[in-house]
């Protein structure tokens, strides 16, 4: 023991933080919004703790070092083998057994939070098995803060309130205590990697050292348990604002039996329960329990002030590698993940969130008509790509609420109408692809765009808006004409016999995109250590978007010999069953040798995958419970689906086995929502994501375009005779053309499209001969300028 005047503790500020395993095996919180803490878990202990909001993380773990104080010290994660289980239907509530591999003895713990408070509850029993072990065995609460997203910068002290003994943490705004019910004979605070309870009990197996304070650094809280003659004791930790409220809130949750709090934190679950006319088991091959754990975990991840906000995964994955400088994980709002995430619970009878998420989106909207690449729950955006993909599904979103008569008093209109006019300025080109890697034509960001034109003109007719809703399906139709000629192959090479597939993308340069580039010429980078390939070799199953939207039919050739090819370069034969790759040469997932990614690595399959062939197997009228089934053998203990599954030979030293999960993202709600997706589809008989007002265009009774389209972001070099050439701008202008090298000139004015603020004109190119260049020029009314360039448009 330290002597009693040396309080501070020795070695700060401790080594360099981390996080730990993205492995997951369960996350929980309290249905109700007033309990602000979520909990993950893994290894058979606790992870980070969340608070006070599903964005930030204030703990690395809390676990149990267990100790007979003479010849071994087990620590609970590394050391005892784990079970996890759910005590309860239809609940986030989970009871932890981890055993001595010896069968000596083992803990059994019950997680969950107090149903009204920011509290977590740990309820523990102590089962000796081994009599040689009754009455010597120590149990030691271990928990490493790392308070407001942050493991530097902590500080922590051992601190009183009456006769109950705590431990402290603080690190700005956010204090933390921890308390046993039972209490604690010894306490200590110390700097990780040197003066923290783990080094000290692994020394000699016993708790010498009672630092009072570590101030400013990475430290870690260690607490002896005073074990009742039962073996039961409950440890709560509480988060606030203050000490004084964390406090108040720790006291006044102990002071309630546990029995009390199990029972209403059910019962708040329970009350969310799947109703009957939305129970699929049948449609399930486990029983539905995969079914409604998928609800739940969908359920927990939205915040509970910045309310429709969910994010992608309380996890942050390879976390066990990244620091502090890896702020935000997977604890993000991506647009497109919460819209899958929503739309999943829209399947499920719940309406809801998905309301509030769609409100969500519709407050965070740029004046411009875009949302974030991915932000914090207030909206903050943290990284600054933009993809159409996610400017087009809070439009899907908005239509499928609509259809369901779940809006309510809400009107999206203003949303829908900026977000259709921002697809059709900026596209067809995006900036990064639904992967969030490469700029170009991406035949499953234009699938989307596509759909959500399509829904936002059904819309429009719906409401009056007649002149509105042709104006955006001209645009729509106009893409749907080209998605061949943008991203199909003639030149393949990876399947003898199979020259013409679509690919992953068609770069271009997403600052000045080529409106013609070509897939069979183009050179891709691929990130993350991919390399430089010809794009028409780069394969990928994101053209079945187009069937899932309904743009294209389930029985195209072109769909079918495509499917083969991936099949050839992507797929993997799992022990649960096949899986896919995103697409071939990506560098994002575990290396060969098992270890973590590091910015290069192998992209392995993704259950997502395995979810969305199955909705392709439907839509083309085959069984898709092959793939339902894949897709519950994928989840791990305690039923989590991860972002990646191992496809290589197992690797026992690294923890890799066939078919399971990685060390990426678990749980991935978009994992998750897509089964849910697909029970839902497999129930229905047809694809929950089909778009009627799209399939119905372009694949029942499919037109072909009369237009093509010339923006500032794609300016058209040629075109076919015949068409009609729409000039889209952003403001009112005069254009100046002429078609004979300006021997002549004539004037246009631009036509206003009131309901999308858009100004556009259109050129009858069957006036023209064949051989016609047309050159043309701008004078813009407002700011009375010439724009000071021409550009030419040639008709063949």
């Amino acid at each position: 023991m330290n002597p009693p005047g040396n309080s501070l503790a020795f070695g700060g500020p401790g080594i360099a933080p981390r996080w730990t395993s993205s492995a997951k095996e369960g996350v929980g919180t309290a249905y109700h919004t007033s309990c602000r803490v979520w909990f993950t878990l893994s290894h058979g202990i606790i992870n980070e703790i969340y608070y006070p909001h599903v964005d930030r993380p204030n703990t690395r773990d809390f676990q149990f070092l267990i100790s007979d104080g003479e010849t071994f010290c087990h620590e609970e994660k590394r050391d005892l083998d784990h079970a996890i289980d759910y005590p309860e239907r239809d609940c986030l509530f989970y009871r932890l057994t981890n055993s001595d591999p010896g069968g000596r003895y083992r803990l059994v713990k019950n997680v969950l939070t107090d149903p009204h408070r920011s509290v977590l509850l740990v309820h523990t029993k102590l089962e000796v098995l081994d009599e040689s072990l009754r009455g010597k065995l120590q149990l030691y609460a271990l928990l490493a803060p790392h308070l407001a997203g942050f493991g530097a910068g902590n500080s922590g002290w051992c601190s009183e309130i009456g006769d109950n003994k705590l431990l402290h943490a603080q690190r700005h705004s956010v204090h933390l205590l921890m308390t046993c019910s039972s209490g604690f004979l010894r306490r200590s605070v110390g700097y990780v990697g040197f003066s923290d309870g783990w080094q000290d009990l692994m020394h000699n197996f016993k708790m010498d050292w009672e630092f009072r304070a570590a101030e400013n650094g990475n430290i870690a809280l260690t607490g002896e348990i005073d074990l009742p003659d039962s073996g039961e004791f409950t440890v709560a930790v509480a988060l606030g604002r203050t000490y004084q409220s964390a406090a108040t809130k720790l006291f006044q949750s102990l002071a309630e039996p546990f029995l009390s709090k199990r029972e209403g934190y059910v019962r708040q679950w329970q009350r969310a329960v799947v109703h009957s006319e939305f129970d699929f088991s049948s449609d399930t091959c486990d029983g539905g329990g995969m079914y409604r754990l998928s609800r739940c975990v969908l359920l927990a991840h939205e915040d509970k002030v910045f309310q429709g906000a969910m994010v992608a995964s309380m996890s942050i994955p390879w976390g066990e590698t990244k620091g502090d400088q890896d702020l935000g994980g997977y604890h993000l709002v991506w647009t497109r993940d919460l819209v899958q995430s929503a739309s999943a619970l829209l399947a499920t009878g719940q309406t809801g969130t998905p309301l509030r998420a769609l409100v969500w989106l519709a407050a965070i909207q740029r004046s411009d008509g875009s949302f974030p690449q991915n932000s914090w729950i207030d909206g903050t955006a943290y990284w600054s790509g933009l993809q159409l993909d996610q400017v087009a599904l809070p439009i899907l979103l908005a239509w499928r609420l609509h259809t369901h008569a779940a809006l309510g008093l809400f009107s999206p209109r203003a949303m829908i109408v900026r977000a259709a006019a921002r697809l059709i300025l900026q596209g067809p080109v995006t900036a990064q692809d639904r992967w969030e890697e490469n700029a170009g034509y991406s035949p499953s960001t234009l699938a989307v765009v596509i759909a959500a034109l399509a829904c936002a003109a059904d819309w429009g007719r719906e409401t009056g808006n007649t002149d509105a809703a042709d104006f955006v399906l001209a645009y729509a139709d106009w893409l749907a004409a080209h998605v061949e000629e943008w991203t199909v192959t003639t030149e393949g090479e990876l399947v003898p016999g199979i020259r013409r597939h679509y690919i992953r993308i068609t770069p271009t340069d997403p600052n000045a995109p080529d409106p013609h580039a070509d897939p069979n010429t183009a050179m891709i980078q691929i990130a993350n250590g991919g390399g430089v390939h010809a794009a028409r070799n780069i394969v990928s199953g994101d053209f079945l978007h187009l069937v899932r939207y309904g743009i294209r039919p389930a029985d195209d050739p072109l769909v079918r010999d495509s499917i083969q090819v991936i099949d050839h370069a992507l797929k993997h034969d799992l022990p649960q069953g096949p899986g896919w790759r995103r697409y071939n040469h990506d560098g994002y997932g575990q290396k060969d040798d098992g270890s973590a990614y590091d910015g290069t690595g192998v992209g392995r399959c993704w259950p997502i995958l395995t979810g969305e062939r199955g909705h392709y197997e439907l839509a083309a009228g085959r069984d898709p419970k092959p793939f339902i089934r894949t897709m519950e053998d994928f989840s791990n203990q305690g039923g989590m689906l991860t972002e990646q599954v191992w496809d290589g030979a197992d690797l026992p030293h690294a923890r890799m086995r066939r078919g399971c999960p990685t060390g990426a993202a678990m749980p991935l709600c978009w994992s998750h929502a897509e089964y849910v997706s697909l029970v839902r589809s497999c129930h229905d008989g047809v694809c929950f994501h089909r778009v009627d007002p799209a399939y119905r265009r372009y694949v029942l009774n499919p037109l072909p375009s009369r237009y093509e389209i010339w923006t500032a972001r794609h300016p058209l070099r040629h075109l076919p005779r015949g068409k009609i050439l729409r000039i889209i701008l952003t403001e009112e202008a005069t254009i100046t053309w002429s078609i004979d090298n300006w021997a002549r000139t004539n004037e246009s004015d631009s036509i206003h499209q009131n309901e999308l603020n858009l100004w556009y004109a259109d050129f009858l190119t069957s006036e023209w001969s064949a051989g016609s260049t047309l050159g043309f020029t701008f004078f813009w009314k407002r700011d009375q300028r010439w724009e000071n360039r021409n550009w030419q448009v040639s008709v063949t």
